[in-house]
């Protein structure tokens, strides 16, 4: 091991150590001045300490596979305006705590969004969580009878964004619709939400089981808030929907010319020559 090796790893610049060969050699090729090798040793550090710093900081998120805007199909969802979700994009809805609610059936890329915008935001620097309400309910109710609810609760107010996805499929016990109003009601004015749906607001009180408690989570969640429905079809569905069209009606049989022969079918003599 050179000195110089020896050195960066007393430094702790482990990435630079295993590139420092490839580093020398392009800066004899290109002739570097001795600033411009120490900016590509510094760079090289750097990004690899950036990247595995958004790896750590993914994996306390939570966060779901890394989809993009980019990776969007936005014409299969003409009722879906691209520049409105691209200005989503700038992050400004985070610094003004305010709620984004995607509103559409299953399948049309509720959670494809979230999930871009979730990661944008933490490229960007900003503290995220995701999680879907089944799952948070979960956690909450399982701290609840632990007696460290205050805590949990915490844990989802701290994040700068948080994302609530997967709200609706099921219908919610009397304490986990008073779990989940405690949540909103934790980080209403003081952090910006992502929520999915396939319910629209009207049916929330049913899905909540009171009215008044559907009110009160709406009223809070939707006095900051940018409201995108989403009517297209599913994304899943479209590479199978040849399975869901009607079976073609039969074609009835091409008639030959002069007519069908009624009766017994012709018999074709055959050249004894041709068979031998």
């Amino acid at each position: 091991m050179s000195a110089l090796a020896e050195v960066l790893q007393a430094l702790s610049f482990r990435h630079v150590s295993g590139e420092l060969p490839r580093l020398l050699d392009t800066a004899r090729q290109e002739q570097l001045s001795y600033e411009a090798f120490l900016h590509q040793v510094l760079l090289v550090e750097a990004t690899h300490r950036q990247q595995r710093l958004v790896g750590v900081r993914a994996l306390a998120a939570h966060l779901p596979p890394k989809v993009t805007l980019e990776g969007f199909d936005f014409a299969f969802q003409p009722s879906l305006s691209a520049r409105h979700i691209r200005e989503l994009a700038s992050l400004s809805f985070i610094a003004t705590c305010t709620s984004v609610v995607f509103l559409g059936p299953p399948g049309v890329g509720k959670t494809h969004l979230s999930t871009a915008l979730a990661w944008h935001a933490l490229d960007a620097g900003y503290s995220v969580r995701f999680t879907t309400l089944a799952r948070l309910l979960d956690d909450l109710d399982a701290a609840r009878h632990r007696g460290d609810l205050g805590a949990r609760l915490r844990a989802y107010t701290r994040p700068q964004l948080l994302v609530l996805d997967e709200i609706g499929y099921t219908h919610l016990a009397a304490k986990q619709a008073q779990l989940f109003f405690q949540l909103v009601n934790a980080r209403y004015e003081r952090g910006a939400c992502i929520v999915t749906s396939n319910k629209s607001f009207s049916d929330w009180g049913a899905m909540v089981g009171d009215e008044v408690l559907a009110s009160a989570i709406l009223d809070r969640l939707l006095h900051h808030a940018d409201v995108i429905s989403i009517t297209g079809q599913s994304y899943r569905m479209k590479e199978r929907a040849a399975f869901f069209l009607p079976p073609l009606s039969p074609q009835p049989a091409a008639r030959a010319k002069g007519g069908l022969r009624r009766g017994r079918p012709r018999r074709i003599r055959q050249d004894p020559a041709v068979a031998e």
